[in-house]
């Protein structure tokens, strides 16, 4: 099943590892927030709705922060704005954990997640840059599975800590527990060089004595394709964070169980979500980017109702947030490889973080309109959850069904000058690939 790993050569590999392990970084330091908001509602006697405000305001500024990111890594490098983005973000984690009122923990909220979108920015192109086109999808899309292995921790880090501690201080600790694999991930990136294609474009660029303007993605020539990969990543977003910020409230109101097994259901979904990254990796790269959107935006149609109105029924409820998990977060493995693929080498970085980061700043408005939904008797939580999540998911369908395929092609240099029009791939145009 992993022979495609085996195949990769040393630097492959070396840039897999280094991004692997700043994605789980990426998504324990963003997912914890989750399983504090019971505390912080009851510390702080806040409010579902100003709850609901920590976690958008961290995704709204992560979206800001992503598409900066961006735009820096082509100009500065892949490698050299993700170090940058783990060091900020790991800064203001730990602040997080000295907050003493709800402001303060906004701002730092708001801060750190500056930080959050630009590892995924320039992580997501390093990688697409770096592994061949047969393996591209695996790749990328099992690095999808950190998020996972980062979610899981932060699962069992609170029920550890909230089984040890009291309430008031092990929040704190989360946060600055939290920020300790940063200093791995730095590790990781040691001697992590720049893609070839990428320095042998900034050079084309620099021989012209060109610079590309980072609003270039909205000329006519990639409009259609910058438009419709933002209403995918709307999609795919907005119905996840509808679900996945309240998941650890929902969890604890329906099963009626303490904060430490909340951390255990959420860590059986968390596996779910695992094999989910991994088997829509390879279906990507089998089936096609187009094709695996499909599937696993119909089986979220399915599965996302079954979780939130079947009664607690023992084992059957851990099979139920397993397939959760598998569901709603695997969708996510082809959205790397695919936003690769669709802009060309010298717009990539920022078309690529801009469609991502806006559909997680416009996605992040969900756990707010849920947590304004489910304040005072407007609707249930679950009501709440369940229309925000299915709504979004319409999104996904609209931006596959014109969009082209994209699976197996090659992001050699190609020489695409998206100002003055000479000839190239045009991202959104290029004619559509075998799959592989």
């Amino acid at each position: 099943m992993f022979q495609w790993y085996r195949e990769l050569n040393a630097r492959e590999r070396q840039t897999f590892h280094a991004c692997y392990v700043g994605w789980a970084t990426d998504a324990l330091d963003t997912q914890l927030f989750s399983f504090l908001i019971p505390t912080l509602v009851a510390l702080w006697a806040i409010t579902n709705s100003e709850a609901g405000w920590l976690g958008t305001s961290a995704l709204i500024s992560s979206s800001i922060g992503g598409w900066l990111a961006g735009i820096m890594c082509d100009r500065i490098g892949r490698v050299t704005v993700m170090k940058i983005a783990i060091a900020w973000f790991t800064v203001f984690t730990i602040a997080s954990g000295f907050a003493n009122s709800y402001e303060q923990l906004l701002v730092a909220r708001i801060l750190s997640g500056i930080g959050f979108g630009g590892e995924w920015a320039a992580g997501a192109v390093l990688m697409g840059e770096v592994i061949r086109p047969a393996y591209r999808g695996k790749a990328v899309g099992n690095v999808q599975s950190a998020y996972a292995v980062g979610y899981g921790f932060a699962a069992l880090l609170s029920s550890v800590l909230f089984a040890t501690m009291p309430p008031e201080n092990a929040w704190r600790w989360m946060f600055w527990i939290g920020a300790l694999p940063a200093f791995w991930v730095f590790w990781g990136l040691r001697g992590v060089d720049e893609p070839e294609v990428f320095l042998k474009t900034r050079k084309a660029l620099a021989d012209r004595g060109e610079k590309i303007s980072p609003f270039v993605i909205f000329h006519p020539r990639y409009l259609k394709t910058t438009i419709l990969c933002s209403l995918l990543a709307l999609g795919i977003q907005g119905g996840g964070f509808s679900i996945l910020i309240w998941l650890p409230t929902f969890l604890k109101s329906h099963y009626q169980i303490s904060s430490v097994t909340v951390g255990y259901y959420v860590f059986v979904m968390t596996f779910g979500s695992f094999i989910g990254y991994i088997i829509a990796a390879y279906l990507c790269d089998l089936v096609g980017r187009r094709r695996n959107f499909f599937l696993f935006t119909l089986l979220n149609w399915i599965i996302i109702p079954i979780f939130l109105y079947t009664p607690p029924m023992g084992v059957l409820s851990l099979v139920i947030n397993f397939m959760l998990g598998f569901s709603l977060l695997g969708i996510y493995a082809a959205l790397g490889p695919y936003f690769t693929e669709l802009f060309p080498n010298t717009i990539r970085g920022n078309g690529q973080a801009f469609c991502y980061n806006f559909g997680r700043a416009a996605g992040a408005f969900g756990p707010a309109i849920v947590g304004m939904m489910a304040t005072g008797s407007f609707l249930p939580l679950r009501d709440a959850m369940a229309l925000c999540a299915m709504l979004a998911y319409i999104f996904v369908l609209v931006a596959v069904a014109l969009l082209p395929e994209t699976n197996g092609r090659d992001l050699s240099f190609d020489d695409d000058n998206p100002i003055t029009g000479n000839e190239g791939r045009a991202a959104g145009n290029a004619p559509e690939t075998q799959t592989v």
